[in-house]
């Protein structure tokens, strides 16, 4: 299980890393999806910030496992309220949160069996 903990730890911290930076700097396709979804622009540092904090838990739970749980829950938090964001304005492209919550819920296990 430690080879798959940190497989996709990696993988979703920098998935939640490649977004946090693309929020950061105002990547056009996610300043759409934020003006879709009703969350101000201005704002986007919050949910990078969010992002940032999620991937640090990930990568140092492979350290110390309980910031990995604390990690995981907090980016299964994150992706649920991104998903209903989405729901609550009929937006139905939910590929990557979905995704991500997937991904996400995979780390919680992977991080609480390896405790």
């Amino acid at each position: 299980m430690l080879i798959a903990t940190v497989v996709v730890s990696i993988a979703l911290a920098a998935l939640l890393l490649v977004s946090g930076i693309g929020k950061l700097r105002r990547d056009p396709t996610q300043m759409a999806t934020l003006t879709t979804v009703g969350f101000p622009q201005t704002r986007a540092w919050l949910l990078a910030t969010a992002e940032f904090a999620g991937a640090m838990g990930l990568l140092l739970g492979l350290f110390w496992w309980p910031l990995g749980v604390a990690g995981a829950a907090g980016v299964i938090a994150y992706f649920i309220g991104a998903t209903l964001a989405h729901v609550r304005v009929r937006d139905y492209k939910l590929a990557a949160p979905l995704t991500l919550l997937l991904l996400a819920v995979v780390a919680l296990g992977l991080h609480s069996i390896s405790a």
